[in-house]
């Protein structure tokens, strides 16, 4: 009986072990309406930061940044700007967003291009009428209601695109937050 159930735990913990995220698989041929936003800078600083964009894109940034994932509180924009710099995608949502939503952004948070990674962050700065926000460096793509093929598009085209590149090996799964 503790055989088994040791079995059982292993075969439940390997569910997925070893799968790759790789963003080729995801959707990349839609036509996506991108905004390139003005370049604020890539400073580093622990002061408080007043950014001149509402989402920021660019801009003075904590040293310091987070893992790749969904989460479920904002960590703010002076860590976020930072991932951005690194290349990473950051896909806001709503808190209220469905679950179904947040299921979803859960899976795309695991996607990986080199030393870059996605972030799922919660944001109550998203405007009135968009579902989502995506972003990159300098990059923001605004969406009614989230669209895969649209999100997939953005996700490969921007991906690990930031101005410091930080290798796989170094930066495996993102920050160091």
């Amino acid at each position: 009986m503790m055989a088994v159930s040791i079995i059982t735990f292993g075969l439940f913990f390997m569910q997925g072990a070893g799968k790759t995220y790789n963003v080729a698989d995801l959707e990349s041929n839609a036509t996506i309406d991108v905004t390139d936003d003005k370049y604020y800078g890539a400073d580093h600083t622990e002061d408080p930061i007043q950014y001149e964009m509402k989402i920021p894109t660019s801009g003075p940034h904590n040293p310091h940044d987070i893992k790749f994932g969904f989460y479920t509180d904002f960590p703010g924009y002076n860590y976020l700007v930072h991932n951005l710099e690194h290349g990473d995608i950051i896909i806001y949502y709503r808190e209220n967003a469905s679950e179904d939503l947040k299921e979803h952004l859960k899976y795309l948070a695991k996607f990986r291009e080199a030393g870059a990674g996605i972030l799922a962050v919660p944001n109550k700065d998203i405007p009135e009428g968009s579902e989502v926000v995506v972003t990159a460096w300098t990059k923001t793509m605004k969406l009614d209601q989230f669209d895969d093929a649209k999100v997939g598009t953005f996700i490969n085209k921007y991906i690990n695109q930031g101005p410091e590149k930080i290798p796989a090996s170094v930066r495996q799964g993102g920050g160091t937050m």
